[in-house]
């Protein structure tokens, strides 16, 4: 039975105690799939919204048809809400019905046969090469900030890491003779990254005892920061928001307001190296994508590119 609606803690939004089947399938996804605690907790926010939903239609969860799931759908967009989040939102849904059913908790998986919305392609809109190299010169002096400044800047861009996966990088994953970074992605994936020299510098200038020895506290307050390759003014394990955070200010330095964010860096990284002939293949593996159709995204990039470059240089370009 669906528990009724609690006070949330967080910004005075109400939320919803979710169900113990529910909990026990996000519980599966944490324990068994590696999902991660960000992961978890946006699943539980589309869950949360899907139980509501049934409540105030008074259906329970384990009479849900593939009709009620297919009119949630129908919801959710009615809601004006963006293609992409209600194919995320569905996912969730999907998942918890099929969960249910394999786990003989219900009798037939409801949402198996509904279609999820259709999600248009963008394309990432990367920086040009001569801005990536604005903003790495935005960082200057060499106290310890600037310091750890420029090697996460340096790494995003010359890695294309996620921001979660910079922030959670730790001695034990860093070889820096080698060139090399151990990297969990998402679902605890484990692959290993080459370091640049640019970003190999700035990391042995960062690592320094006047670089990240200076933001070393007296004692540390959580387990895993004495480890941690990044820290903040603390001396705790940087964040992803203060990691964002930082990644912002220069961007605001040198004009590139909402332009920049962490994810523009892997985009421009993945971007330029097939600007410059680096195989697809190569990119995927690189970035951690699980599919080789996310990495050939970069390649319509180029292409677009490749003709906007040809139409405004090209004296013949616009003739008939």
């Amino acid at each position: 039975m669906v528990r009724p609606v609690v006070a949330g803690a967080e910004h005075g939004v109400s939320t919803i105690a979710l169900p113990m089947m529910a909990e026990e399938y996000l519980t599966w996804l944490t324990v068994e799939r590696g999902r991660s605690a960000n992961t978890i907790a946006a699943y539980r926010r589309d869950l949360a919204a899907y139980m509501r939903w049934l409540r105030d239609g008074a259906v329970e969860l384990a009479d849900v048809t593939e009709s009620d799931i297919e009119r949630y759908v129908a919801h959710q967009r009615a809601l004006g809400r963006a293609p992409a989040s209600v194919a995320r939102s569905l996912v969730a849904v999907r998942m918890l019905h099929r969960f249910l059913a394999e786990e003989g908790r219900a009798g037939s998986d409801p949402a198996a046969d509904v279609a999820a919305p259709r999600v248009p392609q963008g394309l990432p809109r990367p920086l040009a090469e001569d801005e990536v190299l604005s903003l790495l010169d935005a960082v200057v002096g060499h106290e310890a900030t600037g310091r750890r400044d420029r090697a996460i800047l340096e790494v995003l861009y010359g890695t294309g890491m996620r921001i979660g996966e910079l922030v959670g990088v730790s001695f034990g994953d860093l070889d820096l003779d080698g060139g090399l970074v151990r990297v969990f992605g998402k679902g605890a994936k484990e692959r290993i990254v080459p370091l640049g020299r640019p970003s190999r510098r700035a990391l042995d200038e960062w690592l320094e005892p006047s670089g990240r020895g200076c933001l070393v506290p007296d004692r540390w307050a959580r387990r895993g920061d004495a480890e941690a390759v990044f820290l903040n003014h603390r001396g705790g394990r940087l964040s992803r928001q203060g990691a964002w955070a930082i990644v912002r200010h220069y961007g605001d330095r040198v004009g590139l307001g909402d332009r920049l964010s962490p994810h523009v860096l892997r985009h421009s990284c993945a971007t330029h190296m097939v600007d410059h002939g680096a195989d697809i293949r190569v990119v995927q593996e690189l970035l951690g994508h699980a599919s080789i159709s996310t990495t050939q995204l970069y390649t319509k990039v180029s292409t677009e590119r490749l003709r906007a470059v040809f139409e405004a240089a090209h004296p013949r370009a616009h003739r008939r």
